[in-house]
């Protein structure tokens, strides 16, 4: 890695670490073993180095969330591929989910980025719904894809912050995403095909190991 990619690979671990706001640019010099002046010769601020985090960020969500169509999106591998991006995505930007608002609120022009962002995401994970209707892996009512969609992004967008807040010393391990991983599938498991229970049945099954949780049954 270059010194840039070597700040922000920096940055992101202690902020995902330590939070955010508890992460100065001094922290990350110190971490990295340069004098702020270099990191300084790189990136203006803190802020800066956030902006940069946040153009992977938003790279990750359209790699991970890009509507794969035809016959392939009925495969259960597939399905794997799009619950392990969202794993991915919590787990490489917790910081910035635990934070999300005091983050947004104090950068407008970061704000509007991520409005953009997630303006993409959501046409493209609308898309992925609908092609999973064609496919009759999901029967999901054409009046009710918007609004299951913005349930979707609401769980994982605010349940590193749920998580934090349900205790004084607060801890986000991986089997905590794991399992807001299992509650999309939760959300969803109404509108899966009637054919697709024993798959379903897996997924869940998977995903409460990966949470350490014992699985629900499910049936066809």
């Amino acid at each position: 890695m270059n010194t840039k990619e070597r700040i922000v690979a920096a940055a992101l671990q202690l902020f995902n670490e330590q939070g955010e706001a508890n992460v100065t640019t001094n922290h990350i010099a110190a971490h990295l073993g340069m004098s702020p002046g270099n990191l300084y010769y790189h990136f203006r601020n803190k802020n800066d180095i956030i902006h940069r985090i946040f153009l992977q960020y938003g790279e990750h969500l359209r790699k991970g969330f890009t509507p794969i169509n035809g016959p392939a999106s009925a495969n259960p591998a597939v399905w794997f591929h799009y619950l392990d991006a969202i794993f991915y995505v919590m787990w490489e930007f917790r910081f910035f989910y635990a934070n999300l608002n005091d983050i947004l609120h104090r950068d407008a022009e970061l704000h509007r980025q991520y409005l953009a962002v997630q303006q993409e995401l959501n046409i493209n994970l609308q898309s992925l719904l609908r092609e999973l209707n064609k496919q009759q892996v999901l029967i999901i009512p054409d009046s009710e894809i918007e609004p299951i969609t913005e349930v979707l992004k609401m769980l994982v967008s605010f349940w590193v912050s749920y998580q934090s807040a349900q205790s004084l010393t607060p801890h986000i391990s991986q089997a905590v995403l794991y399992d807001g991983v299992s509650r999309v599938l939760l959300l969803l498991k109404p509108y899966f095909h009637p054919d697709q229970g024993l798959e379903l049945a897996n997924l869940m099954a998977h995903y409460q190991a990966l949470a350490g949780k014992p699985s629900d049954p499910f049936h066809k």
